[in-house]
């Protein structure tokens, strides 16, 4: 793990394009190791948050992707396959339109209550 962190560090510290590809590759692996969390559990409170965590990693994605594209730089997936990578960035809700999924309306992706309820917000 600290050798991954280490390589993504320098790596990203190279130029925009490199820490924006860097910024995707590491929400790549955290959908990957949530799938894989998702795929060992059955309890509904831990599913909701394993859910919310992959709706903000999903988020953060796509943003990066996009911000590489607007650079003329193609991002391609490490970790996921192909296919939810696409599927990822062709919705561009977050899942529900909320970008909360499986948790209170009025909290955040982030578990913090929204600006609407009287919280900080995201």
């Amino acid at each position: 793990m600290q050798k991954l962190y280490n390589d993504l560090v320098n790596e990203g510290s190279k130029s925009i394009e490199s820490a924006l590809t860097v910024g995707a590759t590491i929400e790549d692996l955290d959908i990957k190791d949530l799938d894989d969390a998702l795929a060992h559990t059955n309890k509904a409170d831990i599913q909701a948050a394993y859910h919310n965590l992959k709706s903000g990693s999903e988020n953060h994605m796509r943003a990066f992707v996009r911000n590489l594209d607007r650079s003329g730089v193609s991002y391609t997936p490490q970790y996921i396959t192909q296919d939810a990578y696409n599927s990822i960035l062709s919705d561009s809700t977050g899942g529900n339109g909320s970008g909360v999924r499986g948790g209170d309306p009025g909290m955040t992706s982030r578990g913090q209550k929204s600006s609407r309820e009287g919280g900080r917000g995201q």
